[in-house]
């Protein structure tokens, strides 16, 4: 798996032809999605199927979105896939306390674990979610069930909501967290706005349910000409000099500045 991770595509996981087909999408990461995607009657065939595929490693990074734990799915999702030997990460739908996180962790002590923030109270507990157990990768946001919980009508109202998630995962030493997915499998232009505005306020890289998405998102958070040859000064300049520093061009180069070109750089190897 790449070191930034940009794209993450939901299959269903009561589709094998889909998941199928989506192991070869491109998708930096897959998730098989055993939660909203599948219907309560097939949930059961879902999980076997999921199982029956991490029996071994997939070419491609496989994530599982398994049930809320308040389910009658969730616990049985994480017993049967847990000890799976193709199994890259648990994604835990509604969670809104650590202490959920450290429960899925002692049952799961392999797997890399991801929550998923979607209500009003697990936005209020990110940072404290975020820092619950050394197995816990990432944090994102659910939208589609936040935006419900909160009756927010207009997409600006999920800012502070996003901001808050992206302060958390940086404050707790986790990566960047992706954006949650464009519902519109056919407004790429929008996708593409919507990436960008995600991009401006720290997310990296994007969920997608649909193929068609992947190639917007990667596009849209590839660093640009300009931005790749701005972060091989800042490292050159770095190279010479290990303290803080002023640029010709007025910029100011300290260590969290060098970290950040870094990281643009090594997203370049991308392009």
């Amino acid at each position: 798996m790449t070191a930034y991770p940009l794209t993450w595509l939901y299959a269903p996981g009561d589709r094998p032809q889909v998941v199928a087909k989506a192991l070869t999408s491109g998708a930096d990461i897959v998730v098989v999605d055993l939660e909203d995607a599948v219907a309560s009657d097939r949930k059961d065939y879902a999980r076997a199927a999921t199982a029956e595929l991490l029996a071994h490693a997939p070419a491609v990074p496989v994530h599982v979105r398994v049930n809320a734990l308040d389910s009658p799915w969730g616990e049985r999702d994480i017993a049967a896939l847990a000890p799976s030997a193709g199994l890259s990460g648990l994604r835990l739908a509604k969670i809104t306390s650590p202490a959920e996180v450290a429960h899925v962790a002692r049952r799961a002590t392999r797997a890399d674990l991801y929550a998923l923030l979607e209500t009003a109270l697990a936005v209020e507990q990110a940072y404290v979610i975020a820092c619950s157990h050394p197995n816990l990768r990432g944090i994102a946001l659910g939208e589609a069930d936040l935006r419900a919980d909160l009756g927010v009508r207009d997409d600006t109202g999920l800012d502070w909501p996003r901001s808050r998630v992206v302060v958390a995962a940086r404050a707790a030493g986790l990566p960047p967290p992706p954006q949650s997915v464009h519902p519109d499998t056919r407004d790429l232009d929008g996708l593409a706005a919507s990436c960008a505005h995600g991009r401006a306020l720290g997310f990296l890289g994007r969920a997608a349910i649909h193929p068609r998405q992947l190639p917007v998102i990667e596009r849209a958070y590839l660093p640009s000409e300009a931005e790749i040859e701005r972060a091989e000064t800042v490292l050159k300049a770095a190279a010479t000099d290990h303290g803080a520093q002023a640029l010709p061009d007025g910029r100011f180069v300290d260590a969290a500045v060098v970290t950040a070109a870094q990281r643009t750089l090594s997203l370049a190897r991308r392009r």
